[in-house]
């Protein structure tokens, strides 16, 4: 875990965000902002809504999909109820998103160079000339070898790593302040997963930009992160800094996310702890705290009646660090295996 890069600016600022599709509310209730040159790991188990969360700062969200309520505040402006128009002209030049699936996202039938210079041309009214060398500047950047010929290239002719690096490539063209990587190391193997992480952190340190890194990989965020959230059923559970969640994690959810890991070093366990059962669908959260019906620790205190009924908010304190369990006081204070790869 590395040095905290936590900046008093804040560059993009979140508050009560809900998203809906229909009458089903898939994000609930999320608070948290970005500082400058920051880079925060969003976590959770699939379909606890943080690709859905991801999309909506961008203001995409696919239909039926809607921002019910809430705000996000970036320069000055609340991006909630914008007009399109102008949030085109937002996206890719000062807040952009790196997907999970780099070969879904590039269109097979075009080259390279001009879909990465697409993403000048929408933007920035400048020459031919002018775009092919910024392109080729960009894949450069992100360590892209032999550059002149990846521009010539089609997406299937390049391995899934280049392929990221490419929509990373895209992602950077035009500087933004805010950057969302969505799973980025989907489908790659562990050395090209490492070097895309290098690669995030040489961008972070290069530009300054806020990375909001959302991710399955404990590891990644504890090598990269400098704050973590954690995500289930459509609400940030606990949130903190990197070395705090990972040292002494307190909400029940987020121990029983680390205890399943295997630790690189030392004495491998003679079983890893599994989380029984399944996060709850959209649309069908339990009464009360809505991971009460996994939680080991509601099981240890015999099943209090105010888990079952009272939904616990996320406490915040004035260091940033929240835990929203309505025990997080008991048993949280025990170190936490760290899966850094040191």
């Amino acid at each position: 875990m590395g040095e905290a890069h936590r900046s008093a600016v804040s560059v993009i600022e979140v508050d009560g965000l809900c998203v809906d599709y229909g009458v089903v509310r898939v994000v609930d209730d999320v608070s948290f902002s970005l500082g400058e040159g920051e880079i925060v790991g969003l976590v959770g188990e699939s379909g606890c809504g943080k690709s859905t969360l991801g999309s909506a700062l961008l203001s995409l969200v696919a239909a039926p999909g809607r921002i019910a309520s809430g705000r996000i505040r970036f320069e000055g402006q609340d991006l909630v109820g914008m007009p399109e128009a102008d949030i085109r002209r937002l996206r890719g030049q000062k807040i952009s998103m790196i997907a999970q699936d780099a070969l879904a996202v590039l269109n097979p039938v075009v080259r390279v160079g001009p879909q990465v210079g697409d993403v000048v041309s929408d933007h920035v009214d400048v020459c031919a000339a002018e775009v092919e060398a910024l392109v080729l500047d960009t894949l450069r950047r992100v360590r892209l070898p032999r550059p002149e010929l990846t521009m010539r290239n089609y997406p299937h002719e390049l391995s899934g790593g280049m392929q990221q690096r490419v929509v990373i490539g895209e992602g950077l063209m035009l500087g933004p302040r805010v950057l969302i990587v969505d799973d980025h190391t989907t489908a790659l193997d562990v050395t090209v997963q490492s070097q895309i992480l290098d690669l995030l952190l040489g961008i972070r340190d290069e530009s300054g930009a806020a990375i909001l890194l959302i991710t399955h990989d404990l590891a990644a965020v504890a090598d990269v992160c400098d704050r973590v959230m954690v995500m289930y059923g459509g609400r940030i559970v606990e949130t903190g800094r990197v070395d705090e969640i990972f040292d002494a994690a307190r909400h029940p959810y987020t121990r029983a996310l680390l205890a399943s890991l295997l630790p690189l070093r030392g004495e491998p366990p003679e079983q890893l702890a599994a989380l029984a059962g399944q996060p709850p669908q959209p649309g069908e959260l339990p009464r009360g705290c809505r991971f009460h019906p996994r939680c080991p620790l509601w099981s240890e205190l015999a099943r209090p009646e105010l888990c079952a009924t009272q939904d616990p908010p996320l406490a915040v304190d004035a260091d940033g660090r929240g835990t929203a369990c309505h025990f997080a006081h008991l048993g949280g204070g025990e170190a936490t295996r760290s899966p850094d790869r040191g």
